[in-house]
């Protein structure tokens, strides 16, 4: 089969930054090219329109359309020409879109659309409380109506976005997934009583629970003066109170003598991510709004034990107590004897890391998803 993925970002350093988006469609692309498929991959808003090949992948990078008032028109028009040429020439049979800003709204396509909710502007807004731009909206109610078939990344996400569009379109749930192999676990050396680490990977925002995070960590700190809080992640400013740093923002969130134990990292190439996980001793996740984080199951998948916020698609992910656990991200003493217990027990961290890998083995493998993935297809072309 020949699959396409129309997106507006990707792991590659001829693409730029990639959010969680690129991430999970790179673990996709990978496990399908393994499989025998053929993938491209269309990645809009870039600085040029050019043609590549990587790794057995195809890249179309597409520069956006300016004119003022239509570029959101001719943008649209331009890959819709690309996606059609590319099906006439027989190198793609199908293609899949996010359902972010409903890029597909007002294409033409002449083969299969299938579009994968990873959480749309409006169910963001939704979820952060705040006012969806109205634009927004529309294309992206729009996109999904005009779809061939709609995957969601978890029941969750599937059932808000259609009460938030009045809709009642079927969706099949197949999760985000990461490719094990990148993920395979070796026998780490347990330090965290001596020098315990608590790791938030992520950007720095407040719909993924940056605001709570200091008061979690200043319970924490008090019974357990030695931990260390990592923070990794491109830092963005706050819409709420328009400051231009979330890290400016919560820094005099933490107590005195919490913020010396504090450390912010920055954005991180994804390559170098993986040894910052692996010193953690518990991985912590406070967020109001995701779809099916791809970071969590990283965490995961190396065994590190996470408290992760227990809204919405939280369950999708974790079983309570035995693969991880889940909080109220504004329960904060609760969430801190989370990470307490977790840091004074060894016994139990060892448990639900390796309870954790399990559940990443039989649910969130790359390899199961891309199977899923073509059988879903399949029905369409």
């Amino acid at each position: 089969m020949k699959i396409a993925f129309l997106t507006p970002e990707y792991p590659h350093e001829r693409v730029g930054h990639s959010g969680g988006i690129g991430t999970s469609i790179k673990h996709l692309a990978v496990a399908l090219q393994k499989q025998g498929h053929e993938v491209s991959l269309l990645i809009y808003g870039q600085e040029e329109d050019a043609v590549f090949e990587a790794n057995n992948i195809t890249f179309y990078l597409i520069k956006n359309k300016k004119l003022k008032g239509l570029s959101w028109w001719l943008t649209r028009k331009k890959i819709e020409k690309l996606i059609n040429s590319l099906h006439k020439e027989n190198k793609i049979d199908i293609v899949e879109a996010p359902d972010w800003t409903g890029i597909t709204s007002f294409m033409s396509l002449r083969c299969p659309l299938i579009i994968r909710q990873n959480g749309s502007d409006t169910y963001f807004c939704h979820l952060d409380q705040r006012p969806v731009k109205s634009k927004n909206k529309f294309h992206e109610k729009k996109a999904l109506m005009e779809a061939d078939g709609i995957l969601s990344v978890s029941q969750f996400t599937g059932q808000l976005t259609n009460e938030l569009f009045g809709l009642s379109s079927d969706f099949k749930v197949i999760p985000n997934s990461i490719t094990l192999s990148d993920f395979e676990c070796v026998n780490l050396q347990d330090k965290s009583s001596v020098n315990p680490i608590i790791l938030y990977f992520g950007t720095l925002i407040r719909k993924k629970g940056l605001l709570e995070l200091p008061f979690i960590f200043n319970a924490v700190h008090k019974r357990f003066p030695q931990a260390q809080l990592i923070l990794i992640g491109k830092d963005s400013p706050d819409i709420k109170t328009q400051t231009q740093s979330t890290w400016q923002l919560i820094q005099p969130l933490f107590s005195n003598s919490a913020r010396d134990a504090v450390k912010f990292l920055g954005a991180m190439p994804y390559s170098e991510m993986r040894k910052h996980i692996e010193r953690a001793s518990v991985c912590v996740f406070p967020s109001f709004a995701e779809a099916l984080p791809v970071s969590w199951l990283e965490a995961m998948a190396l065994k590190r034990p996470i408290v992760a916020s227990n809204v919405g698609w939280a369950k999708d992910i974790v079983d309570h107590g035995v693969n991880g656990y889940l909080v109220h991200p504004t329960n904060h003493v609760v969430y801190s004897d989370y990470i307490v217990e977790l840091l004074e027990n060894p016994t139990k961290r060892k448990q639900i890391g390796e309870a954790a890998r399990k559940k990443i083995e039989t649910h969130f493998s790359s390899e199961v998803v891309a199977s899923q993935s073509v059988s879903y297809y399949n029905n369409y072309i």
